[in-house]
């Protein structure tokens, strides 16, 4: 799908946008309203997201509120009376998921919980759900053994990781060949993060609803207007601000950690197919590349965007607890559909993100 070309599909459809105001929604909707959508964006402006000073030129209607907050968002479901409804908002840290399970549970399952509830008491429900789903409920994802059985292994082991050995064993204590992952592989979440989006996913399957479900993994979104200085997401951009401000970027583990980088223009596509594509109803999609990028690379990458000295890139061996070792996704099935496909390589990608916040780091906007 092009972005020049016209969909009649989305003329005047009213669509709500759940975190709207953020990353990846702010790009939505201006996507949406180009194309002659009428978007409402529901967004708490979380300080931790957006800043101090969120800078808002949004051309659709903003009601800040809280999915934890039923009363106002039932009122801005009923004011907007969406036909389509894409459901962005949500806690995404997996490292923080582990301190403030609460907070993360609430958030992503009680208040995707509250949303289906509301649109379900409309009197003329939506006819579609988009879903922000996650790669994170794929835990260590798929692996083949060496009789070439794919298998999910647990969580990697703690002890073992402190004693330097990062790579994946399967019950008998033989490594493991990591492979993209498909969505036939049973979910396995090692995180709080995960398991609440899985929780989600959940939820719309198993709440009757007359709308359906469009459902779409995502793998590890990147590109200009990512947030450069929330620590919990976005490794690329928290990359780029450490070497602009002359600090070393320290890589975790071996630096031999593998992502699936996509870029935030090709999500924003999928998720426009999302809003009025009829192949992708009742489906649920991997949204990434396939092609699998170390960590280590794209930090050397960065560097190298900057004209800085690749040196300041180094593996310390630390690691976090619940990270996973390699995450990539197979995507042949959402090829296979015939309205998506991933037109940005990481290298293109990463470039552009360099300009971008070199250029906000040059005008004085990042905060520290």
């Amino acid at each position: 799908m092009t972005a020049n070309v016209r969909i009649e599909a989305l003329q005047g459809k009213r669509i709500f946008i759940t975190g709207g105001a953020g990353f990846i929604g702010s790009r939505l909707t201006r996507a949406l309203t180009a194309q002659g959508a009428d978007v409402t964006i529901y967004d708490n402006l979380l300080e931790q997201v957006h800043g101090s000073s969120p800078r808002l030129d949004l051309p659709a209607r903003l009601v800040v509120g809280d999915v934890r907050d039923k009363a106002t968002m039932k009122a801005a479901v009923e004011a907007s009376n969406p036909e389509v409804v894409v459901h962005l908002a949500a806690e995404t840290g997996t490292g923080q998921s582990a301190d403030e399970p609460t907070r993360y549970t609430e958030v992503n399952v009680v208040g995707t919980a509250q949303l289906i509830e509301i649109l379900r008491d409309q009197a003329a429900p939506p006819e579609r759900f988009v879903l922000a789903a996650t790669r994170a409920v794929y835990g260590e994802g798929a692996y083949r053994t060496n009789s070439g059985q794919i298998v999910v292994p647990a969580p990697r082991d703690l002890e073992a990781m402190h004693e330097g050995r990062f790579a994946v064993y399967g019950a008998d204590r033989t490594p493991l060949e990591p492979v993209p992952t498909d969505i036939d592989v049973p979910p396995m979440p090692g995180s709080v993060y995960g398991s609440s989006k899985l929780m989600q996913e959940y939820l719309l399957a198993q709440t009757p609803a007359p709308w359906q479900s469009v459902i779409l993994r995502l793998q590890n979104v990147y590109g200009p207007g990512q947030s450069l200085r929330n620590p919990y997401t976005g490794v690329l951009s928290i990359f780029a601000n450490q070497a602009m401000r002359g600090q070393p970027i320290f890589v975790y583990e071996d630096g031999e950690i593998y992502r699936d980088f996509v870029f935030v223009d090709d999500v924003v596509a999928a998720f426009v197919a999302g809003c009025h594509e009829p192949a992708l109803l009742g489906g649920t999609f991997n949204i990434g590349t396939g092609e699998p990028t170390a960590i280590l690379t794209a930090a050397r990458l960065i560097m190298r965007e900057l004209g800085l000295d690749e040196q300041n890139v180094s593996v310390n061996g630390a690691f976090r607890p619940g990270d996973i070792r390699y995450a990539v996704a197979d995507i042949h099935r959402t090829l296979r559909t015939g309205v998506w496909k991933p037109e940005v390589a990481p290298a293109s990608g990463i470039a552009q993100l360099v300009a971008w916040a070199r250029s906000e780091f040059e005008r004085g906007l990042v905060e520290n």
